[in-house]
């Protein structure tokens, strides 16, 4: 939802900043493992706490996640890899940075409602990014979703900067697995539109 309203809104401003970095020799793989490599060092902060100072660096590799898609597109070197290794990243990102707030919970008295949400977003996240890949698989568009990643990363930087983390992670662990089950729907919905086509005929 966020890529579909945000990326238009900050069409003009993407395009600016892929060509000076496409000027500079800054490739789209380049700013993927950049993006990922500053998600690896937001964990050690969010592992010992700092969450500040780790919603600011997510941030910053949210925006860099950004900006690999904007220079492929702009340079037209978008290829099966790179889409490949963005998306495979983006999960490796994505369980990196909740584990890291698992291991600074699991530290902590009191904290159990916390390690429980954060195992479920992680079991939500991987089911939200398995039935679109497995439905893809199969042909069958899966699109469906209200916490599709770009949604998942913006609440949780918003809960590290505001200290707001178990209402985040509520709302994560509800609509993460919730999205999950849209885009099962989703694809029962679609193949049977398929099979009253085949029967009709």
């Amino acid at each position: 939802m966020l890529s579909k309203f945000g990326r238009p809104l900050f069409a003009d401003v993407l395009s600016l900043l892929a060509r000076r970095l496409h000027a500079l020799g800054i490739t789209p793989n380049g700013l993927t493992y950049t993006g990922f490599i500053l998600t690896a060092i937001t964990a050690y902060f969010l592992a010992n706490g700092f969450f500040r100072w780790g919603g600011t660096l997510l941030l910053l590799a949210a925006f860099f996640d950004v900006l690999d898609g904007a220079v492929a597109r702009f340079t037209q070197q978008i290829s099966t890899f790179g889409a490949f290794i963005d998306s495979t990243l983006d999960r490796y990102s994505e369980s990196v940075t909740f584990l890291a707030l698992a291991y600074y919970y699991s530290r902590r008295p009191s904290t159990r409602t916390e390690l429980v949400l954060i195992l479920v977003i992680l079991v939500g996240s991987l089911m939200v990014s398995y039935t679109k890949a497995r439905a893809e698989a199969l042909n069958v568009e899966c699109k469906a979703g209200i916490m599709q990643r770009p949604e998942r990363v913006v609440l949780l930087i918003a809960g590290l900067l505001t200290s707001w983390m178990q209402p985040v992670l509520w709302v994560l662990a509800i609509f993460t697995n919730f999205t999950a089950i849209q885009r099962i729907y989703e694809v029962y919905w679609r193949t049977n539109q398929l099979q009253a086509k085949i029967d009709s005929n």
